[in-house]
C-alpha cells in the first residue's frame, strides 16, 4: 500500500501533508486503504498543515499525555495509535499501552489470573515499572506465546 502511494507522488521520495490533502480520494483508495483509512490519513496530514499533529523535531520535546491529548481529536486515531507512536516512532521507555488486549492477557497469564485486568487496573499496576514501562509491556506481549511453549 505504502509503494502505491508513493507511486501517485513520483516526484518526492515520500508524499507531503500537501500531497495527500490535496490528492484524489478515489486514487487513494487504489493503493489499498479502505475509505477510512483514506479520511484518517487525510485528517492526520491536514492535522499536520495546521499544527495540530507536530513535526517530528517538536514532537520529541512534548509530553506523552500532551502529544495522545492532541491526537486523538483526529477521527479515526484513539490513544492506542499514539501510544504506538511514542513507543517505536519516538521511541518513549515509559508507555503501557493498557487497553491492548494482549498486553491485558499478558499480565493475565504472567499472574495466572481467571481474567485480565482492565485497562484502569492495569494502569494502576503497571505504575511500579515506571519509568520502564514500554519494556514491561514488550514481553507481557511475548508472555501468552511464551507460556504456551513453557506448558506444551
Amino acid at each position: 500500500m505504502i509503494g502505491r502511494l508513493k507511486a501517485l507522488f513520483p516526484e518526492a521520495e515520500f508524499p507531503t501533508p500537501q500531497d495527500i490533502v490535496g490528492s484524489d480520494f478515489d486514487a487513494m483508495r487504489s493503493c489499498g486503504f479502505s475509505a477510512s483509512k483514506v479520511a484518517t490519513i487525510k485528517a492526520i496530514a491536514a492535522g499536520a498543515l495546521s499544527g495540530l499533529v507536530p513535526p517530528g523535531r517538536i514532537a520529541v520535546h512534548m509530553t506523552d499525555d500532551l502529544l495522545i491529548e492532541r491526537t486523538v481529536t483526529i477521527k479515526g486515531i484513539g490513544r492506542w495509535t499514539v501510544e504506538m507512536l511514542l513507543m517505536y516512532s519516538l521511541e518513549r521507555t515509559d508507555i503501557l499501552p493498557a487497553d491492548d488486549f494482549g498486553v491485558r492477557e499478558g499480565y493475565r497469564a504472567l499472574k495466572a489470573l481467571p481474567q485480565a485486568p482492565t485497562p484502569k487496573e492495569l494502569r494502576a499496576i503497571g505504575t511500579a515499572w515506571a519509568p520502564h514501562r514500554t519494556v514491561a509491556s514488550w514481553y507481557l506481549w511475548r508472555m501468552p506465546r511464551e507460556r504456551g511453549k513453557m506448558l506444551a
